[in-house]
């Protein structure tokens, strides 16, 4: 599967991309927190429209894991495992890491069906199409596909 090409800035940004019946989400950044930061805005925008999410309350989140692309699938768990029990959807997101540790705050509010209009639940992030990587230019990609 080709590697989605990144925007021509240098601009932190988000994408999705085909993926049979689930759906691929992919950040990019100038570091790979941003990258993390812009693949957990992809992952709510398969949600709803993350404009209509308020960053109104923070949940911190922590994960370890021994390499990059084993803790960007733990971020995105993490995130999904929060939207699951607190009801919540998230638009803002704080991504720290440090070695093997990710620290983060995501921001956003609980779900509100009427004004969110939610359109799939995902189940979970998979190891299918997993990357996080630099390219030439020293801009990071971090993508996966997730269960939906």
């Amino acid at each position: 599967m080709p590697m989605p090409v990144p925007p021509p800035a240098s601009q932190p940004s988000w994408a999705h991309f085909e993926h049979r019946a689930d759906m691929g989400v992919a950040g990019y950044g100038m570091t790979p927190a941003e990258a993390f930061e812009q693949a957990a805005l992809a992952l709510t925008a398969i949600i709803c429209d993350p404009a209509r999410v308020r960053p109104a309350q923070a949940i911190p989140i922590q994960c370890e894991e021994p390499d990059l692309e084993l803790l960007f699938v733990d971020w995105l768990n993490a995130l999904i495992y929060e939207m699951a029990v607190r009801h919540m959807l998230f638009s803002r997101f704080q991504v720290q890491i440090d070695g093997a540790v990710l620290r983060a705050e995501a921001w956003g509010e609980p779900i509100d069906p009427e004004r969110h209009q939610p359109a799939v639940e995902i189940k979970g992030a998979t190891y299918t199409a997993l990357a996080v990587q630099q390219d030439d230019a020293g801009h990071w990609v971090a993508r996966c596909v997730v269960d939906v």
